[in-house]
Order: C-alpha cells, then sequence, then structure tokens
C-alpha cells in the first residue's frame, strides 16, 4: 500500500528554463497532464498542468495581430514563468490513504514523489490511485465478488463467519468492517472467490447474519 508502488517512475521533466511550447508539445506528445520542472540535481522546482499551458495561449476572440503579439510571447516565456510553485509531495514512506487525503484536501491530479534528499523519483496520479485501490481491494480478480452482512458488534462474530465460508471452501480475501453512517448500518463486507453467489447468502443466513441488499427484500424475511 505504499505508493512508490504504484507511482510512475522516472517520469519525463523539463527544465525551469524550457519554453511552453516545448512543454506543451511534450504534454501533447505523451498524453500527460502534469509535467514536473526540476533543476539540474533532478530537485523539484515546480509543476506545470495543461491548464497552465492553454491558459498561457491567446483567447480566439483576439484579433489576428493581437493573437499573434501574444504567440510571439508565449514562444519566448520559460515554463518557471506560469508553473506552480507550491506543491504538495509524497516521501518514500507515503501510503495510498496519504495520496488519497491530499487528492481531496488539495484538488490536484498528480502528486510527485520525492526521495529523502529532496529528489524527484515519480509522479502518482488520480489514475494511479484509483487503479491501486482496484488492486487493493481485489476488483479485477477472477471470480472475486463483494458481499454484504449487517454487522451485530457481537464479540466474535466476524471471526465465526469467515470461519463458516472458508469450512465451506469459500475463500475470503479482503474485509472490511464499516461502522455506522448516515445512510449505511453497521456493515460486514466480505470480497471472496466464487461463482456461486446463492449458496454464499444461504451461509451467511445460516451463521446467524443477515445478507444486506440495499432495496431489495432480505433473505429468510
Amino acid at each position: 500500500m505504499f505508493v512508490t508502488y504504484h507511482m510512475t517512475p522516472d517520469p519525463m521533466t523539463v527544465g525551469p528554463d524550457v519554453c511552453i511550447p516545448e512543454a506543451r508539445e511534450i504534454l501533447l506528445k505523451h498524453g500527460f497532464r502534469h509535467l514536473p520542472v526540476v533543476d539540474d540535481g533532478n530537485r523539484l522546482q515546480g509543476m506545470v498542468t495543461d491548464r497552465d499551458l492553454r491558459l498561457a495561449y491567446p483567447s480566439s476572440v483576439l484579433d489576428e495581430d493581437e493573437r499573434q503579439l501574444v504567440l510571439d510571447r508565449v514562444k519566448r516565456t520559460p515554463v518557471h514563468a506560469i508553473m506552480t510553485r507550491e506543491f504538495v509531495t509524497l516521501s518514500t514512506g507515503s501510503t495510498l490513504d496519504d495520496a488519497l487525503l491530499l487528492f481531496q484536501s488539495h484538488k490536484v491530479g498528480a502528486l510527485p514523489v520525492l526521495d529523502q534528499e529532496g529528489r524527484l523519483i515519480g509522479i502518482l496520479s488520480l489514475n494511479d490511485l484509483v487503479s491501486a485501490y482496484s488492486s487493493l481491494f481485489g476488483l479485477r480478480e477472477r471470480g472475486s465478488c463483494l458481499v454484504a452482512a449487517t454487522d451485530s458488534g457481537e464479540p466474535g462474530a466476524l471471526g465465526r463467519l469467515i470461519l463458516t465460508l472458508e469450512e465451506h471452501d469459500i475463500h475470503v480475501t479482503r474485509v472490511i468492517r464499516s461502522d455506522h453512517r448516515e445512510n449505511e448500518p453497521d456493515m460486514l463486507y466480505f470480497r471472496i472467490s466464487t461463482c456461486n453467489i446463492p449458496a454464499v447468502h444461504r451461509l451467511i443466513e445460516q451463521a446467524g447474519f443477515t445478507v444486506h441488499l440495499p432495496g431489495e427484500r432480505r433473505m429468510g424475511s
């Protein structure tokens, strides 16, 4: 669950004196949306996004002469003139949870990852984070599915239910216990490997739990 296993290592970068058209060409050619700006020691100086670059170019409502004047200026402008200098970063010890909190609080699309000396070693995008959590929760594993049961809070209930499933060769790969929220009761979520969901539901009910199916009639009721 560390970001270093899910980031893009050794990302493409530019120096602060690279002009805007060159940076734009790199983003367009490679399909990136974020370009780190580093010094000669690979230390992060700023970030340039595709939005920063779009805003640097003249508006289509300008007349031709005005557009050309702005374009000539853009061609001579280095990226350090438009890059974001206030950025947040991740470290080699950062977790996916650390990244998620930063994405939520700072509303950015990518986070640079720095080593202990402050050198850029990778970049983690929102898509990288989603893919990482998908993998962590087993979404793409063959035969994987999620089953929910109401959590009674009874001591030992979670272990008893897992044991019941395992005794019937239902392999439990992930377990999440979710406390009560405004629109959701206390729940137990199981990611299991099976193609026979009705049989799993019967086992859960036989073990004394209630399968949770939002908007549908509960089994056994």
